[in-house]
């Protein structure tokens, strides 16, 4: 493991890159709601509980930029904005599947623990 450069952006390693890619609470969410298909954005807003529009917008355009979604219009009047997993993005869903699997195994424990931090606090 080195470090890598590029640009004036640097990882110690690749769980550094992908974090940066896949970073924060909605973009993993996304992704899994995009695992079985394309959908407009009203369908994504709705399989991602709990996001804002705001946000959804937000995190759509920074997973298109990052090349892990792919954003299809159509010249349709109204138009028509279609949401998919590049070929890249859906090799992040898989290597994103044993945490999401993790996460169910563990659960219970976690929310236990963060229960019992926030009443210490």
């Amino acid at each position: 493991m080195g470090r890598h450069t590029k640009g004036g952006i640097s990882y110690n390693c690749g769980l550094d890159a992908a974090v940066d890619v896949v970073g924060g609470k909605w973009k993993p969410l996304i992704l899994w709601a995009l695992h079985d298909g394309t959908y407009r954005f009203g369908e994504l807003r709705r399989r991602v509980d709990g996001v804002t529009e705001k946000v959804l917008v937000q995190q759509l355009r920074e997973l298109e930029t990052d090349g892990i979604v792919h954003r299809e219009v159509y010249g349709e009047v109204p138009p028509r904005v279609e949401y998919s997993l590049t070929p890249r993005g859906q090799a992040l869903n898989t290597a994103l599947t044993p945490l999401g699997e993790w996460g169910e195994a563990h659960m219970e424990w976690i929310l236990e623990v963060k229960a019992a931090s926030r009443s210490v606090a």
